[in-house]
């Protein structure tokens, strides 16, 4: 891989090239667990247990929007991270919890009545995904520390175009598991068994990773450290737009998988295909967005990619002219290749072009920010589509997404240049920093 012969390259002392292509590799690995229980219990498959189990519009948008509300708590993890000294542990612990709780919710069926079912799912994954808030605090801390600043855009680009091909693939399977099982019960039980199996695998690989050195913030107390990205005035601004147009996009797109089931009535083999689609043209984007981000600046190509997921949402307008399956493909074309650009740059962001000390804070404060927006988007969406029941067609199945992409288009295009380029100006950006790696 391009990675590894840019390692054989640049080593900078006998040993340490083959043990950090080692734990590159690994984690490349590591995460092809991770993805399948992410994907046989995520995206279409959650919305389609949560209609399972009874849940209304509402409560969907409701767990729709856990995963980013917890992500309020990793402010809090930043802090508790300057007390780790075996991050290892901590990722490895927080990863297995995050896991193993999800595919407990597969019980539920079997052991709740039914008035007590959604209840009961909401609150454990809550409990899944705050375990995997405050893991992901520490996760990104060592992979920043294991990852050579002049190769991330690449080597995070080759990374998750492996992990979403088997995200492509897992949802294919699983919608062929669902579409064809005796019955809907039945096809969850094998999903979960399934899922149950990778979070066993995904734990024995967490326990292989290094545990390279923690580089402890030099802020005198949490106070200090707290404040340091709150009085970064380029840092914050990128943020919080960031956020605003989350907020927006998350009023649309953690729906989409809601309009295709219940309102479009698309069984959930052409949902899980229509989103194997997205995966697969996100795993392609994932490659060319790494490598345009060695040539381009990080804050350009997010500027890109905001537009794309704007055109996502738009699309939908199609359903009045055109088949609806060819509308939802160019739907989630659109949308995967946004999501490639937006999920490797942000991640890119953060990692690259802030302070190597202060890291776990600024991804702390970022997280909390964006996932606040994150939870309020879908919950709207949900109440949106709540008041529109029994509405004009047009308008449930279209009209939602329609006025949400036409605002993010006006904030990407009209807003984001004037924003996002004062980031550039950063001192020490990611694509430039000349950081010693742990090996």
């Amino acid at each position: 891989m391009v990675f590894v012969q840019h390692f054989k390259r640049s080593r900078s002392r006998k040993g340490a090239g083959s043990e950090q292509r080692k734990a590159l590799r690994l984690a490349v690995w590591e995460g092809i667990p991770a993805t399948l229980v992410g994907n046989m219990l995520g995206g279409p498959i959650l919305t389609a247990y949560l209609l399972f189990l009874g849940a209304t519009s509402q409560q969907i948008g409701l767990v729709l929007a856990i995963p980013p509300l917890a992500n309020i708590v990793q402010i809090a993890a930043a802090f508790l991270m300057q007390r780790m000294e075996n991050r290892k542990f901590w990722m490895a612990l927080l990863g297995t919890l995050h896991r193993s709780t999800w595919v407990a919710t597969g019980a539920i069926p079997f052991l709740m009545p039914d008035r007590l079912q959604v209840p009961v799912f909401i609150a454990l994954f809550l409990f899944s995904f705050l375990n995997a808030s405050v893991g992901g605090v520490v996760w990104s801390s060592m992979i920043s520390d294991m990852v050579p600043a002049q190769v991330r855009g690449r080597y995070f680009g080759i990374r998750n175009t492996i992990h979403f091909a088997f995200a492509g693939l897992s949802l294919l399977v699983a919608g062929q598991i669902l579409e064809s099982a005796p019955s809907e019960r039945y096809g969850f039980v094998i999903l979960y068994a399934i899922a149950g199996a990778a979070a066993v695998w995904n734990a024995i690989e967490i326990f292989r990773y290094p545990n390279p050195p923690f580089e402890k913030s030099a802020e005198p107390g949490g106070i200090g450290q707290f404040f340091k990205p709150l009085k970064d005035r380029a840092f914050m601004m990128a943020t919080a737009f960031i956020a605003l147009f989350i907020l927006l996009l998350n009023i649309a797109v953690p729906l989409f998988s809601f309009v295709m089931l219940e309102l479009l009535h698309i069984s959930k083999f052409q949902v899980t295909l229509v989103t194997a689609v997205q995966m697969i043209v996100m795993m392609v984007s994932y490659y060319y967005w790494g490598n345009l981000n060695a040539r381009f600046e990080t804050i350009t190509l997010l500027l890109w990619s905001l537009p794309l997921l704007a055109l996502s949402c738009v699309l939908w307008v199609g359903l009045e002219a055109l088949p609806v399956l060819l509308v939802l493909i160019l739907v989630h074309v659109a949308l995967g290749i946004g999501q490639g650009g937006y999920n490797l740059l942000t991640f890119n962001f953060l990692i690259g072009d802030t302070p190597k000390a202060d890291r776990p804070m600024y991804i702390g404060i970022f997280a909390g920010v964006t996932g606040l927006a994150g939870f309020i988007g879908p919950m709207v969406g949900g109440a949106l589509y709540e008041q529109i029941k029994g509405g004009a067609f047009w308008l449930q199945s279209y009209g939602v997404s329609l006025f949400t992409g036409a605002a993010l288009l006006v904030l990407a295009l009209g807003v984001g240049p004037f924003v996002l380029t004062r980031s550039k100006k950063r001192k020490g950006t990611g694509s430039q920093s000349k950081e010693v790696i742990s090996g």
